[in-house]
């Protein structure tokens, strides 16, 4: 038997990083992506919207790669969230993703930093997150 552990922190973003996760529908997101996950034997741990992205913990399973974990919850959520045709525009997801491994010893403070998006987002903005965790996981951003 197999033992495998391998904690992702998932960062994806709306088309153009644009506000168009609504407050009051954002429970009925996270339940959705929680079910689809469940469906698909995606170990989904920890999941929170915002206005313009959704953080996730993800424990990647043996047979899993991150590719097709990313696109069966944007892919899927976006056209869900389409077919419900409870937003007034169509929605997507950017095509980009951000994702880190963390250690075990991390993962009640990523639990507890997803969880907390809102008052986070009160204090610093997407693109100041994104610039954070670039500087802290020593990621360069492509010029071209």
């Amino acid at each position: 038997m197999s033992y495998v552990k391998i904690w992702l922190h998932c960062v994806w973003s709306t088309k153009n990083r644009a506000n168009i996760i609504p407050h009051s529908f954002r429970p009925e997101v996270l339940k959705h992506f929680r079910q689809n996950a469940d469906e698909k034997n995606i170990i989904l741990d920890y999941i929170n919207a915002h206005e313009n992205h959704v953080h996730a913990l993800i424990n990647l399973g043996k047979q899993q790669n991150l590719a097709t974990l990313m696109q069966y919850l944007k892919g899927e959520s976006s056209f869900w969230i389409n077919s419900r045709k409870v937003l007034p525009y169509h929605f997507s997801w950017q095509d980009d993703y951000f994702a880190v491994s963390i250690g075990q010893s991390q993962v009640e403070r990523v639990r507890d930093y997803i969880k907390n998006q809102d008052e986070h987002h009160k204090k610093m903005s997407w693109e100041e997150e994104v610039e954070l965790f670039m500087k802290k996981y020593g990621f360069e951003q492509l010029k071209g």
